[in-house]
């Protein structure tokens, strides 16, 4: 290890952060696809000025992380985060997950942070949980179809992509009344571009197929679910509404009118709530 990366088992460089007092409790962000911890600014800053050790890593292929070529699953993603814990001796942690990151958070949690008695509390955040995709088993999902076409946009124009991502259904932007942040988009397709189209392709198939049902039923700390009730990219009643049915001590909230993007456009409302959990 050097001062901000782990080696994992299979030799991948993870960056991380890890900023305030080490006797701290320590807070775990895990962000989303195809971003990296710098989607967590606001929310490391805001829980730093309150006391707390905050840690963020770039998930493998993301951000400043190696860009290797395999590996983009969500039990990966999960044992690289397990790696910065072990490396940190975090004990007591609450996980805190975006998007991908709370799949990758449930997958932590109920695979590794529980068996290790490393972890306190979880907070599913606009997460991806538990199973995006339509399938036999889950009918209401979204179609293949959908996801076949962020493929075949990433892999044409990538750099396009992740400007009309933030750019529309991300933060809201394209509703009636709401006016653009230019400064949030092109910080999005700043970290979006860092990370390595391969791990961003590959992702999508992670975030949309991995069905973890099963991994929010053997979450037994209590788990925080939020979710913008006007979430264009994952619809709140194929993930918040379930989850929150499948975990064992779960509280729910959801924010009328907020997007996918609420941890930063909102970020106020979202501190406010979060560190009123951690706190309880």
């Amino acid at each position: 290890m050097t001062s901000s990366f782990v080696t994992t088992k299979d030799g991948v460089e993870i960056f991380f952060k890890d900023w305030g007092p080490k006797d701290a409790q320590p807070i775990v962000f895990h962000h989303g696809w195809p971003l990296s911890s710098d989607d967590w600014d606001a929310q490391m800053l805001f829980f730093l000025a309150n006391g707390y050790r905050v840690v963020a890593h770039d998930r493998r292929g993301h951000g400043r992380s190696s860009q290797v070529a395999d590996g983009h699953t969500m039990d990966q993603y999960a044992a690289d985060a397990f790696a910065v814990v072990e490396t940190l001796n975090l004990r007591n942690a609450v996980h805190i997950g975006h998007s991908t990151g709370g799949g990758e958070v449930a997958r932590y949690v109920s695979k590794h942070g529980q068996p290790a008695g490393r972890v306190a509390k979880a907070v599913l955040v606009s997460a991806v949980p538990p199973l995006m995709l339509k399938t036999d088993a889950n009918p209401d999902g979204l179609p293949i179809d959908l996801f076949d076409g962020f493929r075949t946009s990433l892999a044409a124009n990538r750099a396009q992509f992740f400007h009309d991502v933030p750019s529309g259904p991300f933060y809201g932007f394209n509703r009636e009344g709401v006016t653009a942040n230019e400064g949030v988009i092109q910080n999005w397709w700043r970290q979006g571009m860092m990370g390595s189209a391969k791990a961003h392709y590959d992702g999508i198939k992670a975030f949309s197929e991995t069905d973890q049902t099963e991994d929010l039923k053997a979450i037994t700390v209590p788990t925080l679910v939020l979710h913008g009730e006007d979430d264009q990219l994952v619809p709140i009643a194929q993930s918040a509404l379930k989850s929150a049915k499948l975990l064992q001590h779960s509280k729910l909230k959801t924010y009328p009118g907020l997007s996918h993007g609420m941890l930063t456009v909102n970020a106020d409302v979202l501190n406010a709530d979060l560190l009123a959990f951690v706190k309880s």
